[in-house]
């Protein structure tokens, strides 16, 4: 008997398929907006918080040992 093997093509395996992603519900949407919009105020507001705080310390180590 004879046995044609240039014609023998293996199945191909099938695709990987990767595990799908969960979505978000519409209240995690709206949790995560927030979250942004806050960390953006925080960002335009805290350099300025921080350079006020600074030098409210360093007015009053300054009086300080004036006193």
């Amino acid at each position: 008997m004879f046995l044609d093997l240039k014609n023998y093509n293996p199945k191909p395996e099938p695709p990987r398929q990767e595990p799908a992603r969960p979505n978000l519900t519409v209240r995690q949407q709206k949790l995560l907006a927030w979250i942004i919009c806050f960390n953006v105020l925080l960002l335009l507001v805290a350099p300025i918080g921080g350079a006020t705080a600074i030098q409210g310390i360093l007015s009053l180590i300054m009086d300080w040992g004036q006193n």
